[in-house]
């Protein structure tokens, strides 16, 4: 099957069908969950239609801590079901699903107890391998060895020596998030679904006390219009109630928001071979390898101020540094950081102890008649998540219609880049010779589109000066920056910066150097003015300066209303007006 682009071509076709045709399925929301819906439904036969109010994955689904792992503590928590559904997904993500974008990474934890700490550390680390092991799907993930001291260190040489006496390294999987979301997405389009970003539902269109259809607005355009469907499903993670409130009813459960934060400083800044699991006084904080650079969180804090910019204070950054601090021989500054991105979890909150209890799971309600939601879970389940919201729509359709639909099968469903990779991956000094890229430059590539990369050295082989690197993020091509606008449904400077290439965290100065770059770039493709493009760099030069502020800022409230000093979205100029008085 020829892979969709998702194209501005693509995205007129996409609103053209949601304007004009009846869908069975609608999904709200272009996170990992709503993407995984998308695909789950359009690979069972269902016309499926996908919006998402602003970028794919530019809610939670980009500011997570880039981990496909089993939930190593939920182990010490009992809770043996959903580890061993998470190590399932996990190994089907790195051994089918997507080898391209999932990868094992090492991990080591510092034992700093005699004796009895290494037996029960050691004891769960063997039963998580059994687990995976047991899933079918472990065979590609090492399993755990115990290490002395000597050896530890040997495998980290940061660690301080009086910060632990052995160690236990084990193996989990990590994943570029905001990547794997559009490539769900993408994957849904190649199997049929209509998707389009930038499509902000406005409400909910109700007849007979069933929920029959959306009303939307293109957010580049300003057109207002009517989507109509058999199913919707609400997969809109930390806005989940604000969504269900559309439809003027109470839902079974609630979410609320627990805000993460993260550090990112470069690799140089610690010398390490392996990623590092640290206990502290309320939860885990990880040392995670990520390519030139290192990412250090989480936090898990309440969070009950804007949902569209999560903001990361100087006490929390002040956190996370005293706790890495404690292991390492040579501490970290504030200088030593590159960048910080802040995101929301949603958890489940019930109106009673047996709901509050699916806090760290997932749940699906079809409370409203056509409207199905699905909330809580965590991203390694998206799957499990899409399979579950998936079903209970299909069940309304039965119900409704008396429409037979076939069980879910994306377990068997590799996303776009996937198929052809390891072949490719073999031929990789074959495509540095034939493209004049050197091996690293091509082993990056296929790192982050698998067998899709042949479309990226097309667009090099059409115009040579894209195999340039990105100045100002010169771990990147300019081919990469023109990819992610007629391939990868970037509409505005922001995505491509943010989400496609991840720049806006992985240099000091956070992308404001490559900006004028990518705008060039990107304009003739997205049929950008000279205004235009003026407005997506100031637009994110603006961002990064809000997000620095709230940075200084000493708790929530302040860093909230520091980071609202950039606005969100860069209409195009000439409806940026129309689209102001919409949503107001």
């Amino acid at each position: 099957m020829t892979p969709a682009a998702l194209s501005p071509r693509a995205r007129s076709a996409a609103l053209k069908k949601l304007s004009s045709q009846q869908f069975d399925v609608l999904v709200i929301g272009g996170g990992v969950v709503g993407s995984g819906c998308a695909l789950d439904a359009a690979t069972r036969g269902l016309k499926v239609g996908l919006v998402e109010a602003r970028d794919f994955a530019s809610g939670t689904s980009s500011r997570s801590s880039k981990l496909i792992h089993g939930g190593l503590r939920y182990l010490e928590m009992l809770d043996f079901r959903l580890v061993a559904e998470a190590l399932k997904e996990r190994g089907l993500l790195t051994q089918r699903l997507a080898p391209h974008l999932v990868r094992p990474v090492a991990f080591l934890y510092p034992l700093t107890g005699r004796g009895w700490e290494r037996w029960y550390a050691g004891s769960g680390v063997a039963l998580y391998d059994a687990m995976s092991k047991a899933s079918g799907y472990g065979t590609d993930t090492p399993v755990h060895r115990h290490l002395t001291r000597h050896g530890a260190r040997k495998a980290f040489p940061s660690l301080r020596k009086d910060a632990l006496v052995g160690a236990i390294k084990y193996y989990d999987a990590q994943v570029d998030d905001a990547r794997h979301t559009m490539f769900l997405a993408r994957t849904a389009a190649t199997y049929g679904a209509a998707v389009a970003s930038r499509t902000r539902v406005l409400g909910l269109i109700k007849e007979s006390e069933r929920v029959v259809g959306a009303e939307v607005i293109d957010l580049e355009t300003g057109q207002r219009f009517e989507i109509r469907a058999s199913q919707i499903i609400n997969a809109t993670g930390v806005w989940t109630d604000e969504t269900q409130a559309m439809a003027r009813e109470r839902g079974q459960f609630h979410v609320r928001a627990s805000k993460g934060i993260h550090l990112v400083v470069p690799r140089d800044r610690i010398r390490g071979e392996t990623g590092l699991i640290l206990r502290t006084e309320t939860s885990v904080l990880f040392v995670i390898p990520w390519k030139r650079h290192w990412i250090i969180g989480t936090t898990d804090t309440e969070w009950e101020l804007s949902k569209d910019h999560p903001a990361a204070s100087s006490s929390d950054i002040d956190y996370l540094l005293e706790h890495v601090n404690r292991v390492l021989e040579a501490p970290l500054t504030r200088d030593d950081v590159e960048g910080v991105y802040a995101g929301l979890r949603p958890l489940l909150r019930g109106e009673d102890a047996a709901t509050s209890k699916l806090s760290r799971e997932h749940a699906v309600a079809h409370s409203v008649p056509g409207l199905v939601v699905v909330a809580g879970g965590k991203y390694t389940t998206y799957r499990v998540m899409a399979a579950d919201a998936v079903d209970e729509a299909v069940r309304g359709l039965e119900i409704a219609q008396g429409k037979t639909v076939g069980q879910c099968v994306t377990e068997n469903i590799p996303l776009v880049g996937a198929d052809g990779f390891h072949a490719l991956w073999n031929q990789r000094r074959t495509l540095a010779a034939q493209s004049g890229l050197a091996i690293n430059r091509i082993e990056h590539l296929l790192e982050r589109y698998g067998s899709l990369v042949l479309e990226v050295l097309d667009l090099i082989a059409a115009e040579p000066d894209l195999a340039e690197p990105l100045p100002g993020a010169e771990e990147y091509l300019q081919a990469e920056a023109v990819y992610a606008v007629t391939h990868e449904g970037a509409r505005h400077l922001d995505d491509v910066l943010t989400r496609r290439l991840r720049v806006s965290f992985e240099t000091f100065d956070r992308g404001v150097a490559a900006a004028p770059y990518v705008a060039d770039l990107a304009r003739g493709y997205l049929g950008w003015d000279t205004e235009q493009r003026e407005r997506e760099v100031e637009h994110y030069v603006k961002r990064v300066e809000a997000e620095r502020e709230s940075q200084r800022q000493p708790d929530d409230h302040t860093a909230d209303a520091a980071r609202k000093g950039a606005p969100d979205v860069v209409p195009v100029s000439h409806v940026a007006e129309t689209i102001d008085d919409v949503l107001t």
